[in-house]
């Protein structure tokens, strides 16, 4: 992982770590009521305005982030398929919208050939792993291939983790103990705990990035002003912990942020949850350095 300055530029960027596209193809009837629901009341054009790269780097600004990861999904099942191509020509060109890509066991066949692909010749960044929508443990001989791969080109993992409100997930798949034996395997892999064990394994996601050095615990999705109640000792964290928001399922990315920030942390650990963390594994340094 690259090393990443502690300068005060550094420690002020932004990075939403943790964004779905507004509209998918299909949407699963679940998802898209459930998404609705959490949209600001009376915009219907909400979603369709924001399936617009411009006008979502426009969102972007008016919250105050400076990069966002876009994520695939490849969910028909639960909620729904953003494909990795809608992803890529969305991002394509707009140095803020950093793709990540889905390569579902069930998609594809050899997995880190299609992992290696997809970063070197259509840009990806980042991979983006289901293991409750898709129903396999972290585990699995099969995805081994793709964790090499994902370590061979130094790119990190988010992967879902805790408890969905969509029908047809199972919750067992998401225990971020599963990712244990990843991080002793892949030692320089940098995973990522998204919802950091959400309503069910906080402790586990926690004392996992802990233990790993390139463990880390991704809060999307969970109450800002609760964290501290879920991490007790979150102030002993905050080189470990990356801000994500879930939207479009959580549209007040702004507000989440100003909460975090009125959290008894210091403020350069506040700073490294809502920006320099996420720089340092993204590489965006050199970016960073430039603005």
């Amino acid at each position: 992982m690259t090393p990443l300055s502690e300068d005060h530029t550094t420690r002020k960027l932004r990075i939403d770590f943790h964004v779905h596209m507004s509209i998918y193809h299909p949407f699963q009837p679940e998802a898209l009521a459930w998404f609705k629901k959490t949209l600001p009341a009376g915009d219907e054009d909400y979603l369709e305005r924001y399936s617009d790269p411009g006008a979502f780097e426009e969102l972007l600004t008016a919250e105050g982030i400076d990069y966002a990861c876009v994520l695939a999904e490849l969910n028909p099942v639960t909620t729904g398929i953003c494909s990795n191509e809608q992803v890529r020509d969305f991002c394509r060109g707009r140095s803020r919208l950093i793709p990540f890509c889905d390569v579902s066991p069930h998609v594809y066949m050899h997995l880190g050939e299609e992992l290696r692909r997809k970063v070197e010749d259509e840009g990806f960044r980042g991979l983006k792993l289901y293991p409750t929508y898709q129903h396999y443990y972290l585990s699995d001989p099969r995805m081994y291939p793709l964790y090499r791969v994902a370590q061979e080109l130094g790119i990190p993992v988010l992967i879902h983790t805790g408890s969905s409100v969509f029908p047809q997930s199972r919750i067992k798949y998401g225990n971020p103990i599963d990712v244990d034996d990843i991080a002793q395997d892949f030692p320089e892999l940098v995973l990522v705990l998204a919802h950091s064990g959400r309503g069910v394994w906080y402790d586990e996601a926690f004392f996992m990035s802990r233990r790993h050095p390139h463990v880390f615990m991704e809060i999307s999705g969970l109450p800002p002003g609760k964290l501290m109640t879920y991490f007790p000792e979150l102030d002993r964290n905050t080189d470990k912990v990356i801000f994500g928001s879930d939207w479009p399922g959580i549209s007040m990315i702004g507000q989440n942020m100003a909460t975090i920030q009125s959290l008894p942390l210091t403020a350069e650990g506040i700073d490294r949850i809502l920006g320099g963390n996420a720089a340092r594994i993204l590489n965006l340094y050199k970016s960073q350095k430039m603005k």
